[in-house]
């Protein structure tokens, strides 16, 4: 029987790789660390016969996750500008999930199915990130996402908690950042890894604890740590380097929602010391839902659309990347927004909050 969180959430028994992955370092030692698992060459990490497009593949979804990782290398570099959590979305590292949440964007842009992919070139993308904060110099002016360092947010795809379970790539990152001047790393997560807890970040590492209130959390953010261990981890991660912060997200709106984040906020408010909330920010972040997601869910987890799934609160909204999705209605989310938003000055006075929408 699983033991440990990590035995819990990967059993790798398959490995697609790129040929080149055995040449890298980086990719020796995960296939390595997966010594059992059967080793397919495939062309490109992004064709995978039978795994990415295949419908079939909602019926094996948690099944694919567990048991799938992919390998390969990340062909092109480049630092997106963001503006909202981070300054720049970095080149990332991975792409794809362990962890199962029911509302997670990446799985209809992969075609079902949703495994970690890491990229094992780890060593050109951390010279192009050097690089690109030495040509930023210093931040002229503060701003949302951080008042002195350029922020990168190096786990847009993915939770580099989970990553870490796999490879070094997450701790090459926090240790690049720990030693730039200038400049911080950030990622969300939902799992809580306490391996991270021993390595140096030197204040270099935005740590971004993705919260909801427990009950929803059980149906919606299925393979993840309980949202009252993700709290307790908070001092913790201060205590160890990390600048810690609440990613208070997605915000899911249903008969009685307010009350559910009041009784959440007042248990971060309980469960924090005074170095926390002394460093501690916010982002709020409400449901952004998509048609195609939601039939993909129905095959594998239709109770989780009878929370996401309200055209009764829905209309179409158009996001920054181009994709047409489903969001709450403007004038009812502008006044949820607001709610929320007094809520947090209530129960966590002080907590500032970096961006909400």
């Amino acid at each position: 029987m699983p033991r440990t969180p990590a035995e819990r959430m990967l059993d790798v028994r398959t490995i697609f790789h790129e040929p080149s992955v055995p040449d890298h370092p980086r990719g020796a030692q995960v296939l390595a660390r997966f010594p059992d698992a059967e080793r397919v060459e495939v062309p490109s990490h992004q064709q995978v016969p039978g795994l990415y497009g295949n419908p079939g593949g909602v019926q094996d979804w948690i099944r694919n996750k567990r048991q799938v990782l992919v390998l390969g290398e990340k062909k092109s570099l480049s630092a997106r500008p963001n503006g909202r959590s981070a300054d720049f979305i970095a080149p990332s590292t991975s792409n794809g999930c362990a962890m199962a949440c029911a509302y997670c964007y990446v799985p209809r842009r992969k075609g079902y199915a949703n495994p970690i992919t890491v990229f094992v070139n780890v060593d050109r993308i951390a010279r192009y990130l050097e690089g690109h904060v030495r040509r930023q110099g210093p931040k002229p002016q503060p701003n949302q996402c951080d008042p002195v360092d350029w922020v990168y947010d190096v786990g847009e795809n993915g939770d580099c908690s989970v990553d870490a379970l796999v490879s070094d790539n997450v701790r090459d990152l926090v240790d690049l950042f720990g030693r730039l001047d200038g400049a911080k790393a950030s990622f969300a997560t939902k799992f809580v890894n306490r391996d991270l807890l021993g390595w140096e970040p030197h204040g270099g590492t935005r740590v971004r604890f993705s919260l909801m209130p427990a009950e929803r959390a059980r149906l919606l953010d299925l393979r993840t740590t309980p949202v009252a261990e993700r709290i307790a981890a908070i001092d913790d991660f201060v205590a160890a380097g990390y600048e810690v912060h609440l990613n208070l997200s997605p915000v899911v709106v249903h008969e009685g929602w307010q009350e559910e984040w009041r009784e959440l906020l007042r248990q971060v408010a309980d469960g924090v010391g005074p170095a926390a909330r002394a460093q501690l920010a916010a982002e709020i972040i409400f449901l952004t839902h998509h048609e195609g997601l939601h039939e993909v869910n129905l095959g594998w987890h239709p109770q989780a659309e009878e929370w996401l799934w309200r055209p009764d609160l829905q209309e179409p909204k158009r996001s920054q990347s181009g994709q047409d999705n489903v969001r709450y209605r403007a004038a009812w989310k502008a006044r949820w927004v607001q709610q929320l938003r007094e809520m947090v000055a209530e129960e966590l006075p002080g907590c500032r909050i970096r961006y909400a929408f």
